[in-house]
C-alpha cells in the first residue's frame, strides 16, 4: 500500500508530507482548494506525463516521492526483475520535474526510464476520476471493459495474431490475382519479348567485348602493311647480323684483337631479335581476319543494341530484363496453382481466426453473465436494489479483437424497459453504476491502491451513506483513497486529510494536513453546514461518525 507521499514545489504546493494508512483514506476541502493538484502530483510520480508548468513558479525543480510497502510476491516484483532492480518489499518512487520540461525518475535511488515508472504505477495504483463514467457512456469502449473484467488478455492476443495472419493471407492472394490478371492482359507481349530475348540470349559485358573485337578486326587491314614491312626489315637485319657474327668469329683467331665481348653481345642481340620475330608473327596471325566473322560480330552487336533501345535500357541490363520476362512467363504458367495455394492459405487462416474468435466469444458470454450477477450484488448496497444491469453481446464486423459487439444496458426502475446506460441513468445513478463497475473490475487485485475522485458526485443523504459504506467495505481488503465533497462518505474514512488554499504575501499555496479526531468532527460539520458551523451541524457530524463502521471511528 501507499504509506508516504511527499510533494515539493509542484504547482501551488510548496511542501506536503502525508502518511497514509490501510483501509479508507478520505480527502476533503473546498472546491478549488487543490485536490486535483494532489492527484496530479501522485500521477506524476507514477509515470504519467507531467507538464513543465507543473513546477511551482520560482522553484528550481518539482519533486514527488511515493513510498510503498508491499508483499515480496507483488506484481511489481516481475517488473523490477526485468529492469534489473532489487526488491525487498519496500518501494520508493521519486521523480523530478524541471522548468524546461526535463524529467528524471528513480526507483529505490536507481535511475529508471519513464516506461518502467509507468509499468510500476499501473501495478500499484488505479485512479478512477470523476469523469470515468464516460467509459460506461461510450458504447465503443464496452467490449474492452468486458475483456478487462474477464481477463481476456491472452485470448485477445491470439485473436489479434490470427487476424494479422489472415490479413496477410488476403493481401498475398489479392496481389497474386492482380499480378496474374495484369499479365494475362499482356500475355502476347510477354511471349514475344521472351522469344526475342531467348533467341539473342544476352550476356553481361557482351556489348563491350563485341565492340572491342569489332574495332580490332576493322583496324587489321590498315596496320597489316606496316607489320609486314617491319617483318621484312627484321629479317634483313637478322641476315646482316648473322654475317657480322660469322666474320667476327673468323677474325677472333687472333686473340690479341679482344673480340670475345662483342661476339657475346651480338649473340644476345640475335636472341632478342628472335623474340621480336615471334611476337610480330603472332601479331600477323591475329591480323588474319575472316570477313564472315566480322559480319557476325557486327550483326550481334547491332542486335544487342537494338533490343536494348527497344526496352529502353543499356545493353548490359538486358540479362536482367530477360530474367524478368522469364519470371512473368513462369507466373503466367503457374498462376492457377499459385492462386490455388494462396486461396488454401487464406482459408486456413480464416479457419484459425474464426475458431479463436468463437472461443473468445464463449469467454465473453461467460464473463457477461458473471458481470451481470456481480453488478447486481454491488448495486444492492448502493440503494439500487431494483436496478438491472445487462451485458448484451451481438455480432459485429470481424477485426483484431474478434467479431463481437458489446453494450451495457440498464433499467433503474422495476418494470421499466432496459436501455442504453447514457439514456436511462441519471447523474447520481451513473456514479453508483461506475462505483459498482470499478469494484467488480478490481476485485481480487492484490496489493492495489484504489483512488476514487469524487465518485459520489450527484448523490446525497442515504444514498451517499450507502456509497461511503461500500467504499469502506472495499477498503477492508484494499487501500482506498477517496476525494469527496460528501460528509457521509468522509465519515467512513479511517484516515482524513483536508486540502486548503491560502494566500500569504501575495503568494497562493495549497496545503494538505491530516486531521485529528476533533478536527475531523469540525471538518465534517463544515461539509454539512457550510461556512457557519452550528452546534446542530456538529451534532449531525457526531452522529455520522458514530454510525460509521467501527474501523472508521
Amino acid at each position: 500500500m501507499l504509506v508516504n507521499l511527499s510533494i515539493r514545489d509542484m504547482l501551488l504546493i510548496e511542501r506536503v508530507d502525508l502518511r497514509f494508512g490501510a483501509g479508507l483514506n478520505v480527502l476533503t476541502g473546498e472546491t478549488g482548494a487543490g485536490k486535483s493538484i494532489l492527484l496530479d502530483s501522485l500521477g506524476f510520480v507514477l509515470g504519467r506525463r507531467g507538464r513543465a508548468e507543473m513546477v511551482r513558479q520560482g522553484a528550481e525543480q518539482g519533486e514527488v516521492i511515493a513510498e510503498f510497502e508491499l508483499d515480496t510476491g507483488h506484481a511489481v516484483a516481475a517488473i523490477l526483475d526485468e529492469a534489473g532492480l532489487p526488491f525487498d518489499g519496500q518501494l520508493i518512487l521519486r521523480r523530478l520535474n524541471m522548468p524546461d520540461g526535463r524529467k528524471r525518475a528513480f526507483v529505490n535511488d536507481r535511475a529508471v526510464s519513464a516506461e518502467v515508472l509507468r509499468s510500476l504505477g499501473a501495478a500499484l495504483v488505479e485512479v478512477h476520476g470523476q469523469h470515468d463514467d464516460r467509459g460506461l457512456l461510450n458504447a465503443k469502449g464496452h467490449r474492452a471493459l468486458l475483456d478487462a473484467y474477464a481477463g481476456n488478455e491472452t485470448a485477445l492476443e491470439k485473436v489479434g495474431q490470427a487476424w494479422r495472419s489472415l490479413r496477410v493471407a488476403k493481401q498475398a492472394l489479392a496481389a497474386a490475382e492482380a499480378e496474374v490478371q495484369a499479365l494475362k492482359a499482356d500475355a502476347e507481349y510477354v511471349e514475344h519479348a521472351l522469344q526475342e530475348l531467348d533467341e539473342l540470349a544476352p550476356e553481361a559485358g557482351e556489348d563491350a567485348a563485341l565492340d572491342k573485337q569489332r574495332r580490332l578486326m576493322q583496324g587489321a587491314e590498315r596496320v597489316r602493311g606496316d607489320v609486314d614491312k617491319a617483318v621484312q626489315a627484321q629479317q634483313g637485319a637478322e641476315g646482316q647480323l648473322l654475317d657480322a657474327q660469322r666474320w667476327m668469329q673468323d677474325a677472333n683467331e687472333v686473340p690479341e684483337l679482344g673480340l670475345e665481348a662483342p661476339i657475346e653481345a651480338l649473340a644476345r642481340v640475335l636472341i632478342e631479335l628472335g623474340d621480336v620475330q615471334a611476337g610480330v608473327e603472332a601479331a600477323l596471325a591475329r591480323l588474319e581476319v575472316d570477313p564472315y566473322e566480322l559480319e557476325r560480330v557486327e550483326e550481334r552487336l547491332f542486335a544487342l543494341r537494338a533490343l536494348a533501345r527497344k526496352h529502353k535500357v543499356l545493353p548490359d541490363e538486358l540479362p536482367e530484363i530477360w530474367a524478368g520476362f522469364q519470371k512473368k512467363a513462369r507466373t503466367l504458367e503457374a498462376g492457377g496453382s499459385q492462386i490455388a495455394a494462396l486461396t488454401a492459405q487464406r482459408a486456413e487462416a480464416g479457419r484459425v481466426y474464426n475458431a479463436l474468435a468463437d472461443a473468445l466469444r464463449g469467454k465473453r458470454e461467460v464473463a457477461a453473465r458473471r458481470l451481470d450477477k456481480a453488478m447486481k450484488a454491488e448495486l444492492t448496497p448502493l440503494k439500487m436494489e431494483n436496478a438491472a444491469f445487462e451485458t448484451v453481446l451481438k455480432d459485429a464486423d470481424a477485426g483484431p479483437a474478434g467479431a463481437d459487439g458489446v453494450s451495457f444496458r440498464v433499467a433503474t426502475n422495476p418494470g421499466a424497459p432496459a436501455g442504453a446506460i447514457e439514456k436511462i441513468a441519471s447523474g447520481g445513478e451513473l456514479s453508483r453504476f461506475l462505483l459498482a463497475f470499478k469494484v467488480c473490475l478490481t476485485t481480487g487485485a492484490s496489493g492495489l491502491t484504489l483512488i476514487f475522485d469524487e465518485i459520489d458526485r450527484g448523490v446525497g443523504g442515504a444514498t451517499a451513506d450507502a456509497v461511503g459504506r461500500r467504499l469502506a467495505s472495499v477498503a477492508v481488503e484494499a487501500q482506498v483513497l477517496v476525494v469527496t465533497h460528501s460528509p457521509q462518505v468522509a465519515a467512513m474514512g479511517q484516515g482524513h486529510f483536508v486540502v486548503s488554499k491560502s494566500v500569504k504575501a501575495g503568494v497562493t499555496r495549497t496545503d494538505v494536513v491530516a486531521l485529528s479526531e476533533a478536527e475531523r468532527l469540525d471538518e465534517i460539520a463544515r461539509m454539512l453546514a457550510g461556512d457557519v458551523v452550528s452546534e446542530g451541524a456538529k451534532a449531525a457530524a457526531q452522529a455520522l461518525l458514530k454510525n460509521a463502521p467501527v474501523a472508521a471511528r
